[in-house]
Order: structure tokens, then sequence, then C-alpha cells
């Protein structure tokens, strides 16, 4: 089950040009873009624009009402029309919309109902126009397949699927559609065009998860057009889940696959959210959603690849409660120390530690430095509360709810590029577990997970590495004040032992003047002890003026 066709990896990467992320592929190519753009981005202004108003005008009564008394049926009205116009527009802008349906912090609820209905699926291209491709790159299918059936078997919006026999093997043949890089390259040379329009016009606080999201989309679809980059990424996830009996990886034929052919083996299963078939196979689908989480999330924090496209279409299930994984496209890669940013996050959510995982949030660029840390967390406090099936106080949420629009004029919320993927991901198996209504506590899956794993003893380490290391900068922050404490305390002290002398000098004054003004009472009296009383007053006068004028040492 787990044996991978490696060949050489150099049949992968030869002759491989690098493509060009988010940007057009040559010169000329970017010249014969901008020679028609006018006539192009006008065309897609004109069908997005009836989409866009209503869109501006949905998410700010959504989000000044918070959601609530909304007619939720226009929304829904408006996201039907957007789906449509997507569709209408073709293959990129299927794709944007399935990557939008999983933004909440860009689209209104009901929109991302409707969008999340956006299948990859696209009516095929004649066989006539798929053949030169695939003789091009391997050679005559007659002499690379025993047999081939050129009626393909799904399409979708970059290629399509085709039935074969290899070796003894039954495979799929995957092949892209004709001229795909080029429909491509205008799509994304257009939507580069109107989306900082587009965010203005609706709302410039989503041009950084607009900006972010476009970005990534980008460098994703060139990287699901070149299907070696596919069987690289099969291979690494395939590797890296090999011990993990729960899931099935199809085998790939790396002597079969090429940059627009991709030869996978032939493994089918009944779809992951096909209840009636599971339940009648006996599946438990409990565990199911359970094991589906716990692969998901085991790619995600142990490893440095994972599978971002599990979309039901994706998934499916062998006789024997097996997860088989197709279609590796769409991976996502964090960097180790984003890695174990995440397990702190989690940590931080099962140890119900509010402080700790904002900290770890404004660490991974999600919220804003300056935000009001006192909202944030008392939301995140009643999130962990709700996580752990605590009953939330109404008056509570809402009093919170007040204080968040008096004190924060957006919600401080962003998605950096890295995070994009992630969040689909995680976004897209919540939805598997909302379609099977099933007995399911993350938060207990997710510490099995983080102990099974050892990630636990990682996190800790971390942590302590990261208060130590704010520890740190609370000293070089404390020896770097302590010149200057140093100059403000000798100054205090200089002004305060003037300040004494001049107490002193006041006080011998006010004895003298007292001096004088008793011998002069008593001088008709007593001459001689009068006359004593002036000569001490002169003394004491000129003493203190002495003392006062005499430089400090």
């Amino acid at each position: 089950m787990y044996r991978i066709h490696l060949k050489p990896s150099e049949q992968i990467r030869r002759g491989r040009q690098k493509i060009p992320i988010g940007g057009i592929p040559d010169k000329k190519n970017a010249n014969g873009y901008k020679s028609r753009s006018k006539i192009s981005i006008l065309k897609v202004v004109i069908m997005l624009l009836p989409c866009i108003i209503s869109f501006r005008k949905d998410r700010r009564e959504w989000v000044r009402r918070e959601g609530k008394n909304v007619d939720i049926n226009r929304y829904k009205k408006h996201a039907e029309k957007l789906l449509k116009t997507f569709i209408a527009l073709g293959p990129s802008y299927i794709k944007l919309g399935q990557w939008l349906s999983t933004r909440a912090d860009i689209l209104p609820m009901p929109y991302l109902e409707v969008l999340a209905r956006l299948q990859d699926n696209v009516p095929p291209d004649q066989f006539v126009k798929v053949r030169p491709i695939i003789e091009n790159e391997l050679g005559k299918i007659d002499s690379m397949f025993e047999t081939f059936d050129t009626s393909a078997i799904s399409g979708a919006s970059l290629g399509q699927v085709y039935r074969a026999k290899y070796n003894g093997t039954q495979v799929i043949v995957k092949v892209s559609r004709p001229n795909i890089e080029d429909v491509i390259e205008k799509d994304i040379y257009i939507l580069k065009k109107i989306l900082p329009l587009g965010t203005r016009f609706i709302d410039p606080n989503l041009r950084f998860s607009a900006e972010g999201m476009l970005s990534q989309f980008i460098e994703t679809i060139h990287e699901e057009m070149d299907y070696r980059v596919e069987a690289e990424n099969l291979i690494a996830i395939k590797r890296n889940l090999r011990n993990d009996r729960k899931i099935r990886i199809p085998n790939v034929f790396l002597d079969r696959t090429s940059k627009h052919v991709l030869t996978l083996e032939y493994v089918p299963g009944t779809k992951i959210t096909d209840i009636a078939s599971l339940d009648a196979k006996g599946i438990n689908r409990e565990e199911l959603v359970i094991s589906i989480h716990h692969i998901f999330f085991k790619m995600l924090l142990r490893h440095s690849i994972f599978h971002a496209d599990p979309h039901p279409g994706n998934i499916s299930v062998d006789d024997d409660g097996t997860i088989i994984l197709y279609d590796y496209g769409m991976v996502g890669r964090l960097d180790n120390e984003t890695r174990v940013r995440l397990v702190r996050l989690y940590l931080g959510l099962i140890e119900k530690d509010p402080s700790r995982t904002v900290d770890v949030l404004i660490e991974l660029g999600t919220l804003e430095p300056g935000l009001n840390r006192y909202v944030v967390e008392k939301g995140i406090d009643l999130s962990i509360q709700s996580m752990y099936g605590k009953q939330v106080d109404k008056m509570e949420v809402k009093a919170l709810m007040d204080l968040s629009n008096k004190t924060m004029a957006k919600f401080p919320f962003r998605l950096p590029k890295n995070l994009a993927l992630y969040m689909r991901m995680t976004s897209i198996i919540e939805g598997i577990y909302h379609h099977h209504r099933v007995r399911f506590h993350f938060v207990k899956v997710l510490k099995n997970l983080l102990e099974e794993e050892g990630l636990l003893k990682e996190a800790y380490v971390e942590e302590i590495r990261v208060s130590f290391k704010r520890f740190a900068k609370g000293i070089e922050a404390s020896l770097s004040v302590a010149p200057l404490l140093k100059t403000y305390l000798e100054t205090q002290q200089q002004h305060q032992s003037r300040q004494q002398r001049s107490y002193n000098f006041f006080g011998g004054i006010i004895f003298a003047s007292a001096l004088f003004i008793g011998s002069a009472i008593i001088l008709p009296y007593q001459n001689n002890l009068a006359y004593g009383g002036f000569a001490a007053s002169a003394i004491t006068i000129l003493t203190m003026t002495f003392l006062r004028t005499r430089p400090r040492i």
C-alpha cells in the first residue's frame, strides 16, 4: 500500500524551468496581454461590477450589524449571482471563488455557504485536442499505455482525467487543458489590475487580506499547472505519512509523468460526503471525522508540507474505513518557526490561556500589535469556553461586543500570505465535520495528537525559550535605561542638595531676624545682652551667606 515508485528525481526536474511567481512569464507575452488588456479588463469589470456593488453594500451591513437582523435571502441571492459570474468568466475565477469560499475574514457567512458549492467541474475538451499534449511529452499513447479510454471520466478547470492501464495496473491519467497557461496568465494579469480598485471601493481594510490571498493564489495556481510539482508533493506527503495506516495515498508513475501529464494508481472509494453509502458499508463516521482531523493536523503541525485542498471531491473512503486522499496540486508549506508557533497557539487553547494565545497570534502576524488586548483576550476566552462545551453567558458576549465596537475601528485580524492555505485547509475540514454532524471534540483530538507526536515537549521548550528571550530583552532594556536613570538620579540629588541648602539659608536668616528683633526689644533693659544678640545675629547672617555661596565639592 505504501510502495512508492521512485525513479531518479531528475526525471521530474529535467528541463523544468522556474515559473515566475505572481508575474507574466516573459516580456513578449506581457506585451501581448497589454495589447488586449483594455478590452479584456472592461469585459471583466462589466460582468463583475453588479456583484461588487451588491457585495459592498452587504459586507458593510454585515459588519455594522455583526451578522444579525440582516436579509439572509438577499445575501444568498447576490452570492448566487457572483457564483454564476465566476463560472462564466472561466477557470481562474472558478479557482478564485473556491479560495474565497473559505475566507470568513473577507466574505459574510451567506456568501461562504453559496460559494462552497462552487465545484471545480468543467466539461472536458475533446480528446482530439488533448492527444497532442500526451504524445508530445510522453510519446505515442499506444506504446505508453496498454489501454487508454479516450472518454474523460471528469473535467476540471485546469485539466481532465482519463482511465488507462499501465504495467498491468489500472491508472488514471491527468492531462492539462490545451493552452491553459495562456488562459491563466491573461486572467491573472486582469485580476492584478482590478483587485486594488475593487478592494478600495468595497473596503480599504480588506487590502492586506485580499492582496495576500491573490499573491498566494497566483503562486499556487502556477504550481498546480505543473504536474511534476504535484508528483513531488505527493511523494513528500506519502513519505511523511508512510507509517499511518489510516490513510492511503495512490502511487505515482514518474516514467509516465511530465509537466502536463500525470499518471497515478487508480484507487476508487466512497466519497467522504456520501453519508448513505458510508452508513450502508458500516463505516463509523465519528471515527472517520476524527481520523481526518488527526491526519491533516498531523501534516500541519509535524511536517513542513500539508495537503491544502481537502474538499469532498479529493477525499474518499475505502471499504475498511481507510481514508483515500487525491490531488496534491495545492499544498501548503510552513517554515519551522511558523509551524512551532502554531503548535504553541494550539497549546494555549488546550491550556485555556487567552493571554499566551494572543501573544502567539501577534508573533504569527495575524493581529495588529496595537490592538486592545482586553477585548481580544476576552473574545478568545469565550471561544475557549465554547470549545470545551461550556455555556457562554449571552449578556457577557453582548457586553464584549459593545466594548469591541467602541474601542476598535475595525477588527484587528489579518491573514499573512503564508497562513492563507492553512486557513483554507482548516476551514474545509471543519465543513466535513459539520456535514456529518457527529459527536466531535476538537480539543481532545488536538491534545491526543500533540501527545502522540511528541509536540507538547517541543511546544513547552519553545515557550521557555520565548520567555527567556523576553526576559533577556527586558534586562537589555533595563541596562540601556541604566545610564539615563543614573543621570536622572544625580540631577535629582543635586537639585535636592541645592534645595536643602536653600532651606538651611532661609532658616538661618529667620533665626537671625528673630534674634535681632528680640535684642532690639530688650535693649532698654539689658544693654550688654542686647548687643550680644545683635552680634550673634550678624554672625549668623554672615555664616549662612558664606555656606550658601561656597562651591559644592
